[in-house]
């Protein structure tokens, strides 16, 4: 293990601040600072708000997953970190930290997509991805299907959200109800009590004329609002249970219907999940059944994992070295709209970069 890749990644794209230590696939270390409190109350995340978590948290959490991996500083092979997409002014925080950890250290950086780190913290629970695989990406600002060539150069999308992501649908729907924010635990935490065929909610884009991977939750959480809003005005009891339950129902049932079909005409035959509503029970469960009937094996991480964290870009970051990928400049930008096709940021000037740096006086 020790001839493996040591890399310490940096997730700042949203409300959590996440420092994660890999060597090779095997996670050392995952810290994470959330701010999701901060933001309750205004029932969504305020980027400003965001950003000034992250400068208050990034030193402690970084520490914290140094003393927890059991390893210093200058042990590190390289320092990964999340260059987009997300929230412009959080991803700076974490990205003008990297490049400040990676200078002070003499270590190669990283800039890497947050969609693609989602993609390959598979690796630290179930071994490296076989190539091809698909990926079902699903937050709160992303729903898409990515086939998946080479983690660290060759992510293709087939489909993409159009409107509103699963989560943001989550969220939104859990407004609707009263259950609060963010929406995806509470809304699966109350579904287990209701019923999933007590209503029947709107698929979104799975008529014949419809986009084969593309995904829509607009009309579906539309649907519940106007759902909710006849009930209250009729004077009756809404069934929050089983709203819920039929809620996520729909969602889940378009998710796992697409990917098993994106494998199967795509000829592949492993599924990966990841992103935060991937730690949904019912999603998890019925994309089990389906890919078990269809032949597919399916990888999902622990919820903690599905979630936004460090340990993710560590991951890719780690790959990236054992692969012998080119670093980033130390002129890596964020960038909130950095397509997922982009795996990394490489640096234009390659070694002649690494050069001057040692010739500023940089060194491990």
């Amino acid at each position: 293990m020790a001839d493996q890749p040591l890399v310490l990644g940096i997730e700042t794209s949203c409300d959590e601040t996440g420092v994660g230590i890999v060597r090779g696939t095997t996670l050392l270390a995952d810290a994470v600072a959330s701010s999701v409190d901060e933001h309750a109350r205004f029932g969504g995340v305020v980027p400003e708000v965001a950003s000034r978590a992250h400068l208050e948290a990034m030193v402690p959490t970084v520490q914290r997953a140094l003393d927890q991996a059991g390893v210093a500083a200058s042990d590190l092979d390289g320092i990964a970190v999340t260059a987009g997409p997300g929230l412009a002014g959080a991803l700076l925080v974490g990205v003008s930290a990297a490049k400040a950890y990676a200078y002070a250290l003499g270590k190669p950086l990283y800039g890497v997509n947050h969609l693609a780190s989602h993609i390959c913290v598979s690796q630290l629970e179930h071994g490296r991805l076989p190539e091809p695989t698909m990926a079902l990406l699903v937050s709160g600002g992303h729903s898409s299907l990515l086939l998946t060539e080479d983690i660290t150069s060759d992510v293709r999308p087939l489909g993409a959200t159009i409107d509103d992501a699963a989560g943001e649908a989550f969220d939104k729907v859990a407004r609707v109800l009263g259950l609060g924010f963010p929406g995806g635990p509470v809304v699966d935490r109350m579904a287990r009590e209701g019923d999933p065929e007590a209503i029947r909610f709107p698929r979104g884009l799975t008529g014949p004329r419809d986009p084969e991977y593309d995904f829509s939750f607009s009309g579906l959480k539309t649907a519940v609002a106007r759902w909710v809003e006849q009930k209250r005005r009729a004077g009756e009891e809404v069934p929050v249970a089983d709203v819920a339950a039929s809620f996520q129902e729909a969602v889940t049932d378009v998710l796992t219907r697409k990917a098993v079909k994106a494998c199967r005409s795509s000829g592949v035959d492993h599924l990966m999940i990841g992103g935060g509503v991937a730690a949904n029970s019912r999603l998890r469960a019925m994309a089990q059944e389906r890919c078990d009937r269809a032949g597919i094996r399916l990888r999902v991480p622990r919820p903690g994992l599905c979630t936004d964290n460090g340990a993710m870009v560590a991951a890719l970051g780690a790959e990236m070295v054992w692969r012998g990928r080119d670093s980033s400049a130390f002129d890596l930008s964020a960038d909130s709209s950095l397509p997922v096709t982009e795996v990394s940021v490489p640096d234009p000037h390659g070694a002649l970069h690494a050069h001057a740096h040692s010739a500023l006086g940089g060194g491990a």
